[in-house]
């Protein structure tokens, strides 16, 4: 579908919360039925499996400040029996909401945090922090998410054993067992900021300036975000599982797990597993986006989606695509509107392993826009007739400009293609299959043809140890100096055991919490 009849998530439209860009949902394409040299194996059983009825309703909600929780009544599933406590439409004044056995925390329809405190700070506006203790457990259906505006935050910090899971309600009930397309059945979290952005909503706003703001999501009472402080702090999501998310809210303007929109480098983000979404798995409009461990199974539009001037670094990625659904695991645009406009994107990404299985969809990697973007130390499997790399609008390939925020053509590093197609033609001038094939071999260690020998879809092996690394902390001091590419080094590394949870589409391993389509179960 071409942009120009999509109605754009955050920084594309007022009816936002869309993935952005032009061709960016999935297609089905066609094609071969997709090789990977070692296939995943069968989802496992947990390492405690849940036992129908081993959970009994708490005796009541908790008091909080800044709203009132509303008793739900119980709901009832694989895993026992709930006490539901419904969260406040706004939350305004900063509370906790704690992890008690037997209860659930339903998100309501659209639930805000604190109210929309504008694009700069004001002495004695009302700064509201949401935060959640490990092993809570929020569910939503339908047009249900958890919006927070600008000048307030999100603490939602679980632990290994511990993540905090937002899911829905049919994940709940049981009703997603054996379901492995499941997806859709709620929104997301948005988390909104006051650092710089692009794509304007006033015309002639000037781009990362307080006067250029984007609509969040369009409703009587809007949300927005955007503005000039770069270190704003919308919070921190560690050890986090967000389920079944992507609700379409009108035709094709739907949410997805993970969304920010101007967060500012004070925000943290670490250990943040995105299941099944029925749009992208994140996306990220503008301002700063630092994440380490990231996991994203299952995206039926983009993995990983980015624009609006964002900044992001991103080390340590797993994306895998269910059979037959998903895009690209990878789409990058500068803007949608003016390519020149600043900041420019820059997104960089070091230690991913990248699996698609959707023979005939967009190629796995694309970038248009103007992007800058820097992959490293990455392995990437494709499908046979699949595309693996595509650039885009000649602006993207273009000399660099310090003038225009420009850093030239993208750049490739200790990256290996396992593909059919490792290269597709651009369009709007963009790279020919040729032009791109040619800048991606002039970059160091850069491996195509490549034969993956991953083993639990993920990990390396043989022919991924023999490739050199390259050093990301020549891009930025956020990133871990390596000596291997790919996100799992071998057996012995473990970073996504513990609190990831597995289905068919990728196994995490029995020491986490369980399959997707169950809720945790844990001790009192």
């Amino acid at each position: 579908m071409t942009h120009s009849i999509r109605l754009l998530a955050l920084g594309c439209s007022a009816l936002a919360l869309a993935a952005c860009g032009p061709d960016d949902i999935a297609s089905p394409g066609t094609g071969g039925n997709i090789t990977i040299n070692n296939p995943p194996a069968p989802a496992p059983t947990p390492t405690t499996p849940p036992t129908a009825g081993n959970v009994t309703p708490a005796a009541d909600c908790p008091t909080i400040a800044g709203g009132a929780l509303r008793n739900g009544g119980t709901i009832a599933g694989p895993t026992g029996t709930y006490r539901v406590c419904t969260l406040p439409s706004r939350f305004t004044a900063s509370t906790t909401l704690p992890y008690v056995r037997g209860l659930l925390y339903e998100i309501g329809g659209r639930v805000d945090v604190g109210t929309d405190n504008g694009p700069a700070a004001t002495p004695g506006e009302t700064s509201v922090t949401l935060s959640i203790e490990p092993g809570a457990i929020l569910y939503g259906s339908g047009a249900s998410f958890l919006m927070v505006n600008r000048g307030n935050r999100l603490n939602a910090v679980g632990t290994v054993q511990r993540p905090i899971v937002f899911t829905s309600r049919d994940n709940v009930t049981g009703l997603n067992a054996g379901r492995e397309a499941a997806s859709g059945q709620w929104g997301g979290v948005i988390l909104a900021g006051r650092a710089p952005i692009t794509d304007c909503a006033a015309p002639a706003a000037t781009p990362g300036t307080v006067g250029c703001e984007r609509q969040v999501e369009g409703e009587a009472q809007p949300a927005r975000y955007g503005g000039a402080t770069s270190n704003d702090n919308s919070g921190a999501l560690r050890y986090v599982q967000i389920r079944y998310s992507g609700f379409v809210l009108s035709g094709d303007n739907e949410l997805q797990s993970l969304t920010t929109g101007g967060t500012g480098t004070g925000t943290q983000f670490s250990h943040i597993q995105s299941h099944n979404s029925s749009d992208d798995g994140v996306e990220f409009f503008g301002g700063f986006v630092n994440l380490k461990y990231l996991v994203v199974v299952g995206a039926e539009d983009d993995s990983i989606d980015t624009d609006t001037g964002v900044q992001a670094n991103l080390q340590y990625v797993i994306a895998v695509q269910r059979q037959g659904a998903g895009d690209s695991i990878i789409e990058a645009d500068s803007t949608n509107a003016l390519a020149d406009s600043l900041p420019r994107q820059n997104t960089q990404i070091s230690n991913a392993t990248f699996i698609a299985r959707n023979a005939g969809a967009a190629p796995l990697l694309r970038f248009r826009g103007g992007t800058d973007y820097a992959l490293v130390n990455s392995v990437v499997v494709s499908a046979a007739g699949t595309g693996c790399l595509r650039i885009d609008d000649a602006e993207t390939v273009r000399a660099a400009d310090p003038a225009l925020q420009d850093r030239g053509p993208l750049v490739f590093r200790s990256v290996a293609l396992d593909c059919a197609t490792p290269f597709v033609n651009g369009s709007n001038s963009g790279a020919t299959a040729a032009q791109a094939q040619a800048l991606f071999t002039s970059g160091a260690n850069n491996r195509t043809p490549f034969t993956n020998t991953l083993t639990m879809t993920f990990v390396n092996g043989a022919n991924e140890a023999a490739v050199p690394a390259f050093n990301p902390t020549q891009l930025s001091s956020f990133f871990d100096n390596v000596d291997y590419i790919g996100a799992v080094r071998n057996a012995q590394d473990t970073w996504y055991q513990g609190w990831t949870c597995n289905s068919a589409t990728a196994n995490f391993g029995t020491s986490n919490t369980g399959s997707c389509d169950s809720l945790p179960v844990y001790p009192a």
